[in-house]
Formats: C-alpha cells, structure tokens, sequence
C-alpha cells in the first residue's frame, strides 16, 4: 500500500478483510515543534527518499492526562485512569491519519478532515471512537483525522516570542497547524484517491471552535485558492461577548487576557526555575535580560515543567484554558462581525448539537448562583473512569444516579432546580447560544446553512438521565464506532443495538451527502431537511429511527 508524498513515500496498511479499508497513519504533515521550532509556525517535514511505515497512529500532542486524552500508550486503555494528571504525549506529534474504502477510486473521493476535540488542551486521534474507517468506508469517502497542539504549546500569546512574523506572532501554533495539515491534503490527497477540490473540514467541540476560527481567519480568507470547500461544526461556536445575549458564555476572549495568561505562565515557570523570587522579580529579569534570550529559555523548559506550572500555579489562578486568540489575522478580532459583513470562506455549512450538551459537565453548575452555584458531579474523573471502564451494561445496574448528582439536584426532574433543567439552562447560555449566533449571522449571507439536533438516549439506567444525549455521544453515531472507547460500556448494549446502528447510517449517511453535494439531503432520510433555523432532530429506539424537524 504505498504512496507517494510530496516528503516521501509512505507504506499503508490493507485492512480490506477487517474493515473494508486501507490506512496510512502516523504520516507526518510537519516537521517535529521541539527546541527552537517550539512556538513557531510548523514547517515542511524533512523529505525522506525511502518508504517510510506509515502503519502505527502518531503520538498524541503533549497534554495533561484527562477522561478524554490517552493513557500511557498513545491509546485507550487501563492506563488513562493512571495517567490523569500527568504529562502524557510529545511535542513530536504533528501527523496525520488517512482512511480510504479498500479499491482503487473511479472518480476522486470527497475528503473529510477531521479535527477532535477536548477543550483545546487534550485530545488525541488515536482515539477509538475517531476511526476513520467506517465513515470512509460507507460513504466513499477518503477520512483523514489531525493532531495538532494543545494547551500552552498550541495557544500562546507573549511579547518575549514575537518576531514580526504575524502568523506566528498570532499565537494560534494550533490554528497554523491545522492549515499545515489542510495544505498537506491540497498537495498530496489525489494520490490516495481523494478530490482536492471537495474537501470538508469537520471538527467537533474545540474541534468545532478551530474550524469556525478557520472559517472567519483573515488569513485563510487571503489565500488564492481555498483550503476546504465544506464545513461540519459539532457543538462548537465563535462568539466574543459583543454578539450574545447577556450572560451568555463566550468562547473568544480578548488578545489582551490571553497577553495575560501568557506573562503569568512565564513569570510562574521563572519563579519556579528559580531565576525569580517572585513576579515582580521576573518582570525586572525579563527587562534586563532581552526577548532573545527569554525566549530561549523558554524554548529549553522541558514539558513537564511547563504543563506543571500549567496544572498548579495558573489553574489556581483560573489561566489554565486555551482557546482560539482573536490577533486579527489567524483569527478574526470579532468572527461574528466578520461574517456579518461577508468577511469569510463562503462554503456551505453543517452544524450539529446534542439535546444535553452540558450533562457532560455539570460541574460547572457551580460557576453561578443561578445554575446551582455547586457541582453536579458527586465523582470525580478517577472515580467515573473506574466504573465506566469496567461497567457491565448487559447486567442489572450497578450504580444509581444518587451516587453521580448531589441531591440538591434531585429528583433531576425537578423543575428549575432538578438536574435536567440546571443542564438545560447551562446549555441555554453555552452551547446552545454561540450555534445560534454563528447560524443566525451565516444565514445573513448564505442560505446553504443546516443544523442537527442528536437525541439518542437508549443509555442503560440510570445513564440514561445522568448522561442522555450528552457532549460527545453523537461522536460514535456519525463514525460508526461502538467499540471500546470512554462510555461505550455504559451506553451500548444488545438491546439497543438494532436502532442505534440505523441511526448511525442515517447520519453517515447524511455527512456522506452533505461532503459530497454540499447539501445534507438524501433519500434515505425521508423527508426535506430545510435550512437553519429548522433543524432535523436524530433519534431512535431500540429497534427503530425516528428523524423528525424543530
């Protein structure tokens, strides 16, 4: 299964008999960020002249271990739950993953990039439930799924690494990366069968935010020729505050917080170092000391000592996220307004939404009075790792949902204060709020606009009302992958099997649709699926699908 690139020549893997598919991952789209690569645009990958194994995922991008990165081998294991909160991965990670159907292509296959999630800080595309090879397979479709960097090493604003260049003097290492991987695919794709003219990129959650980012980024938008001709945005957004309605949860935050967070990463890591006594102290270091040789020793910090100033001095401080930073160029200084005045990659748009978005992190009910004002999860990480890794579905349950929800939130039917409405009322100001705020400002300019509701919650008691159709679960839906993976265990089951599967091929086959046509409509569906702001809403029973509009 070899292939030729414009680095080198790759040798796949032919996984016809399993999956009906052939594979190249781990092919490296950049070269490796270390050293003094570190914080910098990515650049091309020295060339190789002999065939390189291209059979084995590429090591997940340097992160904190958390439930949705790997354990300690680059997979999903055992070893995630001894991995948390410990530095897993490498810096050396910038590859790419490619899925094909298994025979040669008669006409070019349209192309999905996919981008994960994971709040911009974990994440890794060895991750069972982003297997490429069913969607590829049943849509013919060439998947290709990127890593690309995390947290501090992927979103960094800081004067002391500027050097005028404004790709990189954005901060946005992450945002470059994705379009290192989107030239990549332009340059190479019709080699293994795929159509460098239909191109969708996909992302899901932070996923979601870095394709919307793409979408409005002034550099992109400046290219002579279009890096992706679709876009598929999963429970994601690109609102500022200036755009949603008050109370509402942004996900851009001024370049001037992120200039912020970045002095107080560097002024805690030289305290730590030892170089500084104290803030003031690396503030009057860093001035007579130089940017040149500040950067420097920043870029000769090893990784763990930077991601433990990360996990223990600026998450106390309330620093530790990474986002998208609005620099004006990567990413746009307001998305929102930049779409409203026609300022974006005109393509046409999916976007998808889960009816219970936020039972996924009904810790945050106690960021405000008005939400609860204290957690909704009883268990922390470890402990949800623990049962949902070793959790058998088929027998009677095993847990109750008085040992997940405090009973503040009890009965979770309770109206107004029970758990369901806490978690309707976050996702009212969270997700729900940036989708229609991107939708609602596309549509101003474009009528190729559709949106998704998931509302698949077959879920074995009590998961069924602890999680619902939360954050992610639409994931295994849309891929087809219902093998091991973080809540697979406490979600499928022989008895739900029959509607769950038909439901997955409804949606495969509406993004196999939509990234061929640019039109999610096909006759399997049943029914015309109009614009934004109808949506089609995604669900079934044990045995059967149920497709209906909002």
């Amino acid at each position: 299964m070899q292939r030729n690139t414009t680095s080198g020549p790759v040798i796949g893997s032919d996984d016809a008999i399993a999956s009906g598919t052939w594979s190249w991952k781990g092919v490296p789209y950049a070269k490796a960020p270390v050293e003094e690569l570190r914080w910098r645009a990515p650049r091309d990958p020295d060339r190789w002249t002999t065939a390189r194994a291209a059979t084995a995922f590429g090591p997940a991008c340097v992160q904190t271990g958390r439930l949705y990165g790997p354990g300690l081998h680059n997979r999903y294991d055992d070893t995630v739950g001894t991995a948390l909160g410990k530095t897993v991965g490498s810096e050396d990670c910038l590859y790419l993953n490619i899925w094909t159907p298994a025979s040669p292509a008669i006409k070019p296959r349209p192309v999905i990039v996919f981008v994960h999630g994971g709040s911009n800080i974990t994440g890794y595309t060895a991750d069972p439930v982003y297997d490429g090879a069913a969607l590829a397979r049943n849509e013919d479709a060439v998947v290709v799924s990127v890593n690309y960097r995390l947290g501090v090493f992927g979103f960094l604003n800081l004067a002391e690494l500027k050097t005028g260049q404004r790709d990189e003097d954005s901060g946005n290492f992450a945002l470059l990366d994705i379009v290192k991987a989107l030239e990549f695919v332009t340059a190479n794709i019709a080699g293994f069968g795929g159509d460098p003219e239909r191109v969708t990129l996909m992302g899901q959650s932070a996923g979601a935010v870095n394709v919307y980012a793409l979408l409005t980024s002034p550099m992109v938008l400046a290219r002579d020729k279009p890096l992706f001709h679709r876009v598929v945005a999963l429970s994601g957004g690109i609102s500022t505050a200036a755009s949603l309605p008050k109370g509402a949860i942004p996900g851009v935050l001024p370049a001037a917080l992120w200039a912020t967070r970045g002095g107080a990463l560097l002024h805690e890591l030289l305290v730590t170092q030892g170089r500084a006594s104290d803030e003031a102290g690396a503030r009057r270091l860093i001035l007579k000391t130089g940017r040149a040789t500040v950067a420097h020793w920043l870029r000769a910090s090893s990784v763990d000592s930077i991601l433990d100033v990360v996990r223990t001095r600026l998450a106390q401080r309330g620093m530790a996220a990474s986002n998208p930073i609005p620099d004006g160029w990567v990413v746009a200084q307001d998305p929102i307004a930049a779409i409203r005045a026609g300022h974006y990659v005109h393509v046409p748009v999916l976007a998808g939404h889960t009816r219970d978005e936020t039972k996924l992190f009904p810790q945050l009910f106690a960021m405000r009075p008005d939400l609860g004002g204290t957690s909704g999860r009883l268990l922390d990480d470890a402990a949800v790792f623990a049962l949902t890794s070793r959790y058998d579905p088929e027998a009677a349950p095993q847990t109750t949902i008085e040992q997940w929800v405090p009973p503040a939130y009890l009965p979770a039917t309770a109206p107004t204060v029970g758990f369901d409405a806490r978690a309707a009322e976050l996702d009212r100001i969270w997700f729900t709020a940036i989708r229609d705020d991107v939708l609602n400002a596309l549509r101003t300019q474009q009528a190729t606009v559709w949106a998704y509701e998931f509302e698949w919650d077959e879920l074995p008691p009590p998961f069924d009302k602890i999680f619902g159709a939360a954050h992610t679960f639409d994931l295994p839906f849309v891929f087809g992958n219902f093998g091991p993976s973080l809540y697979a265990r406490i979600s499928f089951t022989r008895a739900n099997e029959r509607g769950r599967l038909a439901l997955s091929r409804a949606m495969q086959g509406t993004v196999g649709a939509f990234v061929r046509s640019g039109d999610p409509n096909h006759a399997a569906i049943g029914m015309r699926w109009k614009a934004w702001p109808s949506r089609l809403r995604f669900d079934a029973d044990a045995a059967a699908v149920h497709l209906g509009t909002q």
